[in-house]
């Protein structure tokens, strides 16, 4: 995920303190990873840096001065830009999974049980998503059944490794 492209779309609804930007992205993006606040002062850095962002007002407080921060027409144009580019899909040639499996069949250890192994932690996950999806609202129904498809297509591969591993077996041994 582009963090400085989401704080720049939050932006877009009216001028934000740096403080108001990270309440907003967690709120709606940051469920099971949270900005920190040393994050979302380093982007808006760099976006003002780019121009991208400008400071719309500074605050005097107890702490430190809060810096008000909107977003300049470039960029609105850098997330108009962002949004109508397509995310390249993650096609997984280069697997973790696939390089233990071989590993284990080039060492002669028990592939069966990785893959038996990776199966279960793949289900206890799916478990806590679905939970998840039961209690949560749209946007956490969505952001789980994303994360459910993936796990179900690993699962479908691991049965079908799980199929092959003989013939996988005497391929890696070539």
């Amino acid at each position: 995920m582009s963090i400085g492209h989401t704080l720049l779309g939050l932006l877009e609804s009216g001028p934000r303190h740096g403080y108001d930007l990270k309440r907003a992205f967690d709120e709606k993006f940051g469920h099971d990873r949270p900005l920190h606040y040393g994050q979302v002062y380093s982007t808006m850095s760099r976006l003002l840096k780019h121009g991208l962002v400008e400071v719309d007002g500074i605050e005097a407080g107890g702490g430190p001065e809060r810096k008000r921060y909107a977003i300049t027409d470039a960029g609105v144009t850098d997330v108009e830009r962002w949004l109508a580019t397509p995310e390249k899909p993650e096609e997984y040639l280069q697997s973790t999974l696939y390089t233990k499996v071989v590993l284990a069949l080039l060492t002669h250890r028990d592939a069966a049980d990785i893959l038996d192994t990776q199966r279960a932690e793949h289900l206890r996950s799916m478990r806590i998503l679905t939970d998840r999806k039961r209690k949560g609202d749209l946007a956490d129904q969505l952001i789980c059944d994303h994360a459910l498809f993936h796990l179900e297509a690993d699962l479908r591969w691991l049965e079908l490794t799980t199929a092959r591993l003989d013939r996988l077996r005497e391929a890696v041994a070539k």
